[in-house]
């Protein structure tokens, strides 16, 4: 009930996302086998979070999307779990960032705050007044929008977009003579390097730094305006790399905007950040909801008491 964890069990997918029968049976040995990792049987599991690519209601279905891919995502993954766990959540993988950062993170005490999950793409949660939003059909922060924004131009995360300009910059021959990545292969140009040379002062790279600080200030202006938070948390793997991304982005916001400017953060939580926020939330459903199914299991017993003496 603190959060602890007991054992890690990690497998990658091997059905496609049209194949949800294949999914669901993947996805429940992964669960057995953490299980039998800590030494847990099914039947002392309270609570179950799991966090998934794709928009999630408040109910934990994922609404229909035009190619399928939400679905896809989660095949009905709340009625999978249903039978043998009491209390299932199932979340946005960028909604889980949020909980993870207000509760364990780099917004932990704020109760408006927007999480930026910029891992191959974007992803986004937002908690206002103290609540995770979901919207109707739980796509609030669905980061597609991104695409419509006058120098973002794409919901592609900032690691993968300096990637992607770097080896455009290769392709195209503007990488200058002589320079350390000049002749590295293009798939081996990653924004981890690129994004330590522009902090040891390479210009090149400082150039596609510049570039994403860029992207970030926009997308900062577009949350702040929306959403109006004191803060907004960078998460993913990607954000321990964008220390003077975010210092720039920081510095030109409050002149672009005619209010408050929330502050930009980088995250301390790494690429577990949504792990994370699926213990948290599966703790905090376990803890709103235990009283609950306590009382409904003393009104059942009471009931059959009832009936048992009525039928006498």
């Amino acid at each position: 009930m603190r959060g602890a964890q007991l054992a890690r069990v990690a497998a990658e997918a091997r059905s496609g996302r049209d194949d949800s029968d294949q999914r669901r049976r993947e996805i429940t040995q992964v669960v057995d086998d953490a299980l039998a990792a800590a030494g847990v049987e099914r039947a002392d599991v309270l609570a179950v979070c799991v966090g998934v690519p794709a928009a999630v209601d408040a109910s934990g279905d994922s609404p229909p999307h035009r190619t399928g891919f939400w679905e896809g995502m989660n095949p009905g993954l709340r009625e999978l779990f249903a039978p043998w766990v009491p209390l299932v959540r199932v979340e946005n993988d960028g909604s889980l960032a949020a909980v993870a950062e207000g509760a364990v993170g780099a917004a932990a005490g704020s109760r408006d705050f927007v999480t930026l999950l910029a891992g191959e793409r974007f992803g986004m949660g937002a908690v206002i007044g103290g609540h995770l939003l979901r919207g109707a059909h739980g796509a609030a922060g669905e980061a597609i929008a991104l695409r419509w924004v006058a120098g973002v131009d794409s919901d592609r995360g900032l690691g993968s977009l300096v990637a992607e300009w770097a080896r455009a910059d290769a392709m195209a021959d503007r990488i200058p003579p002589g320079h350390p990545l000049a002749r590295t292969p293009h798939q081996e140009l990653v924004a981890s390097t690129i994004l330590s040379l522009a902090d040891a002062g390479d210009p090149w790279a400082q150039t596609l730094a510049n570039r994403a600080v860029l992207v970030l200030t926009r997308i900062g202006l577009v949350l702040a305006s929306m959403y109006d938070p004191n803060r907004i948390v960078v998460s993913g793997a990607a954000a321990a790399g964008l220390g003077r991304i975010i210092d720039e982005a920081n510095r030109v916001l409050p002149d672009e905007l005619h209010g408050p400017a929330p502050r930009i953060v980088a995250s301390q939580l790494g690429s577990d950040v949504v792990v994370t926020g699926a213990v948290m939330a599966a703790v905090e459903a376990a803890r709103r909801g235990a009283l609950r199914l306590a009382l409904d299991a003393g009104r059942n017993r009471l009931s059959g008491v009832a009936s048992f003496a009525g039928g006498a």
